[in-house]
């Protein structure tokens, strides 16, 4: 039993491992097509200037903006002020690049869809994304991101319209979907010394403004990013069923080799030939025989 069962417990945790994957996956391939059409904004363009750009038709509500950087820019005088963020000097970006573009995100009410919160949160307001791309080749498509930190004080993200709530806090997201909560700064500041996804939320039970709502799901439907999660979760739920399956088979075919090796455990009779057929024979007495004569005096 301890082998199918140890085979069994690697299997789920190479499923679960995979399905963390595919979720980390999905929002990297959000993330990429989001950098591409930001990137097509960029006509002629002049550095410190940024670009709004256009999502594609079956993301409409999401909002898109590039900005083109000098890294010794960036370092030296940082950005006072790019949509939300508010940028210090002494953020490095890593691998160095001369230039980059940091790509900014609105995913307005596909926010719950795409990072989903723990049971008993709600979002106060959307979930906005600050990302850095090497921008030597502005047709690029698929680029991976940069790794950008505050070396000094940290980035500031306001949430506009947000009005202060009791027990609000700040979430964030890294690159893998990984969720992190900090403290409000002044009532609707969250602060980063790292690029991600970030928000403002509170807990359901306590009063609030109403949450984000969901995407309509008319049209082109949530496009083949999210396709491609849920039939990974339905693969994953066929195979834990077979591997339930197995193991209840394995089980049952073993009891049976136990019975009939139990059946079998007693001693063979040694086979002897009677003529024209075999029949069972001792291979040795137990007393040898003796005459009655030898007992006479």
């Amino acid at each position: 039993m301890g082998l199918p069962f140890r085979s069994l417990t690697m299997l789920l945790l190479l499923l679960l491992i995979w399905w963390s994957t595919s979720e980390a996956q999905t929002l990297r391939a959000l993330d990429a097509i989001l950098q591409d059409y930001a990137y097509r904004a960029f006509h002629r363009p002049r550095t410190g200037r940024p670009y709004d750009g256009v999502p594609p038709a079956n993301l409409s509500g999401i909002q898109i903006s590039a900005l083109r950087l000098r890294s010794g820019s960036l370092f030296t005088r940082g950005v006072r002020q790019y949509k939300q963020f508010s940028i210090p000097v002494g953020v490095i970006g890593t691998p160095y690049v001369e230039r980059l573009v940091l790509v900014y995100q609105n995913l307005g009410n596909w926010s719950t869809t795409y990072y989903p919160l723990p049971p008993g949160y709600m979002y106060l307001a959307p979930v906005l994304g600050l990302l850095a791309y090497d921008a030597s080749n502005l047709s690029a498509t698929n680029l991976e991101e940069l790794d950008i930190y505050a070396s000094e004080d940290p980035i500031s993200i306001e949430f506009t319209q947000v009005q202060p709530v009791r027990d609000a806090r700040c979430v964030w997201f890294d690159l893998d979907g990984r969720i992190n909560f900090t403290k409000v700064v002044s009532g609707n500041k969250c602060l980063t010394y790292e690029q991600g996804h970030f928000s403002i939320v509170v807990e359901s039970t306590a009063p609030s403004p109403a949450p984000v709502p969901q995407p309509h799901q008319g049209g082109g439907g949530k496009g083949w990013i999210i396709g491609g999660s849920v039939l990974g979760g339905v693969a994953l739920l066929v195979l834990l069923a077979l591997l339930i399956l197995w193991v209840w088979r394995f089980n049952k075919r073993k009891k049976v080799h136990k019975m009939e090796k139990a059946a079998d455990a007693g001693e063979a009779l040694h086979m002897t030939a009677v003529g024209n057929t075999k029949a069972p024979a001792a291979t040795t007495t137990r007393t040898q025989p003796s005459l009655e004569t030898e007992y006479v005096p």
